[in-house]
């Protein structure tokens, strides 16, 4: 979010990550080496202390030495709800010290065995002083058990203070967070779908089925009812904040800008009373009636709630809001995106679109230029136009197949300086590092939709491990 829009608005506050921790060896080991376990407790405590200074709540059942301590521990994290739990190998441990706590715990586990420093000294080293580098041996039996219980594995293995094992599990803490934001989200649908738009229909079922959380299934009219309150006042101080968070291009009619103003304070009220996530939204309407108008307001609104956290993607494009909403949990913006044109002789795709945008993406500061007719749809009124910040760039979309599993897709680009449209549209030009044709058939053939999210920053590898977690699909489009 740029500077101005992060100082003028409230972001969206949800329940926080919650990463269960234990850590644990073999029992056997504490009366045979009377100084092993103290070094362990310390390793242990290193990285509670870690896991803390991460931007989640840490459940820390302890330090286990058996599979009772196992049973225990996996009762504690049970009840605790947590996104990912993070089994600490201190040094070897049975796989029966580990597997209860996944089966139990019913959630996600990561195994990690990080050795106090980056190799032994020979010279000087026991066998007790061994045992504290040998949490790594217990890494293939536990892949073993896990995969021969049914339950999906996975792995850090480095040393304690290795930033580069840390940048690996701060990542999967990451999918975690994007685990536990879908699992409780409350996604809003408005509207109706786009006529003729088969890839939008999404059967909201699956949506809690795969992912969690809630789909809430709104009328216009809960919009209508809510904008009918707003006060003159209360529009005057939404257009006051429109002037700061935009610069305004001379074709914005006043009337308009008004209107979009009443809608976006009614867009908050209808978030806040069914405690919305994300929403996605269309409508048609005819004649220029409240409907067709509402639809046509939505856009100055929509970025607000967008750059606040609380995702809008146009066109009932659900699965594109769910992406959206993702991309923003990892810190990517997650700006509503589909292709606009190819340029073979600068080797670019052009891409973004009309509707609400993320301020977070911009480059520079966001304009809203006045619409008389919005492209296949009915209406007018005004959009947002920015293009987008140079630099790395995802496309992460959530896309479906035969037998109605979703999948995370996800292709890593750069976004380089040319000319763009002018048109009231997000606007990017990305290089996938090919000839842009073959990219537009190969994200294609992975069964993407229509739009996805644009996010910023290279971020396949994160959207991967979030599809790991929530037992997804994932597939990545490069061209190199």
């Amino acid at each position: 979010m740029t500077t101005l829009a992060s100082d003028l608005l409230t972001p969206a506050t949800r329940r926080r990550t919650r990463i269960g921790l234990v850590a644990g060896g073999l029992g056997a080991y504490w009366p045979q080496f009377p100084n092993l376990l103290p070094q362990l407790q310390e390793s242990s405590r290193y990285v509670s202390e870690r896991f803390g200074m991460l931007d989640a709540e840490v459940i820390d059942a302890g330090f286990i030495s058996d599979a009772q301590d196992a049973a225990v521990a996996a009762e504690k994290l049970r009840q605790s709800d947590c996104d990912l739990i993070v089994m600490f190998l201190t040094t070897y441990l049975t796989s029966s010290m580990v597997l209860p706590i996944a089966q139990r715990a019913k959630t996600p586990v990561l195994i990690i065995d990080l050795q106090p420093t980056e190799k032994m000294d020979h010279a000087t080293f026991g066998t007790g002083e061994w045992l504290a580098y040998c949490g790594q041996c217990s890494v293939p039996e536990v892949a073993n058990v896990f995969r021969r219980a049914g339950i999906p594995f996975r792995s850090v293995s480095g040393w304690l203070k290795q930033e580069s094992a840390w940048r690996r599990i701060t990542e999967w803490v990451t999918a975690a967070s994007v685990r536990g934001v879908l699992r409780h989200a409350r996604h809003g649908l408005m509207g109706h779908l786009y006529p003729g738009m088969l890839d939008v229909s999404t059967d909201l079922t699956l949506v809690s089925a795969q992912l969690g959380g809630h789909v809430e299934v709104l009328e216009f009219d809960d919009l209508r009812v809510r904008v009918d309150e707003v006060t003159d006042a209360q529009v005057a101080e939404r257009v006051a904040l429109a002037t700061q968070l935009f610069v305004l291009d001379e074709s914005v009619d006043a009337d308009d800008l008004a209107w979009g103003a009443k809608v976006s304070v009614g867009l908050d009220r209808l978030v806040e009373d069914f405690q919305l996530d994300s929403m996605a939204y269309y409508h048609r309407g005819l004649g220029g009636e409240i409907h067709e108008r509402l639809g046509a307001g939505m856009i100055l609104g929509a970025s607000i709630l967008t750059a606040r956290g609380i995702p809008m993607a146009g066109e009932y494009e659900l699965r594109t809001s769910v992406a959206m909403l993702a991309a923003q949990t990892m810190g990517a913006g997650g700006s509503f995106t589909e292709i606009q044109a190819l340029n073979f002789e600068d080797g670019v795709v052009e891409m973004g679109h009309d509707g609400p945008a993320h301020l977070a993406v911009s480059a520079r500061d966001p304009l809203l230029r006045g619409l008389g007719v919005f492209h296949g749809k009915r209406g007018w009124g005004v959009s947002v136009e920015f293009d987008v910040q140079h630099g790395p760039v995802t496309t992460f979309a959530l896309g479906q197949a035969i037998d109605g599993r979703f999948s995370f897709i996800a292709s890593e680009g750069e976004v380089v300086p040319g000319p763009l449209l002018a048109i009231g549209n997000t606007t990017s030009r990305v290089d996938f590092g090919g000839d842009p044709g073959e990219w537009v058939d190969a994200w294609s053939a992975t069964g993407t939709g229509h739009h996805w999210a644009l996010a910023t920053g290279h971020r396949a590898s994160a959207i991967r491990a979030a599809a790991d977690l929530l037992g997804l699909d994932f597939q990545q489009v490069s061209l190199s």
